[in-house]
């Protein structure tokens, strides 16, 4: 079986909508691996969050491009969680959800407690922005 079809076989049985390169060491060479998630990409089957970050995809209605399966706002913590970044809910969302203000929160931002983070994820347009705790 060739990397390409191992890779998506193994895409298709997770659980999990977002994949980290990392997790296809396994599957061959460092060029194989790349050569086959780009290989995917082209072919729809996933899209390219950030660095070494892919989500699964399908098809638009409107366009018939790929897209993310789910909205980035849902796959960004979970991508970050499995790089190891520790995100919470800023401000705004809170006094949101708990009635204290009214104002919806504009953009995808995540709370984090590291200093510096320099891992850029996003998706046609819309990106992930960090927030010091």
């Amino acid at each position: 079986m060739k990397t390409v079809e191992r890779i998506e076989r193994s895409v298709s049985l997770k659980k999990s909508d977002v994949l980290l390169r990392a997790e296809y060491d396994s599957f061959g060479s460092e060029a194989q691996v790349s050569r086959a998630l780009k290989e995917l990409v082209e072919r729809g089957k996933l899209v390219k969050l950030g660095r070494g970050v892919y989500a699964k995809a399908k098809p638009s209605v409107l366009t018939g491009k790929a897209i993310p399966i789910r909205p980035l706002e849902s796959l960004a913590p979970e991508a970050l969680k499995k790089l190891g970044i520790q995100t919470t809910q800023t401000q705004q969302v809170e006094d949101y959800n708990s009635g204290k203000s009214t104002q919806i929160p504009a953009g995808i931002v995540f709370k984090v407690a590291r200093r510096r983070i320099t891992r850029k994820l996003g998706f046609n347009g819309k990106t992930v922005k960090f927030e010091l705790a």
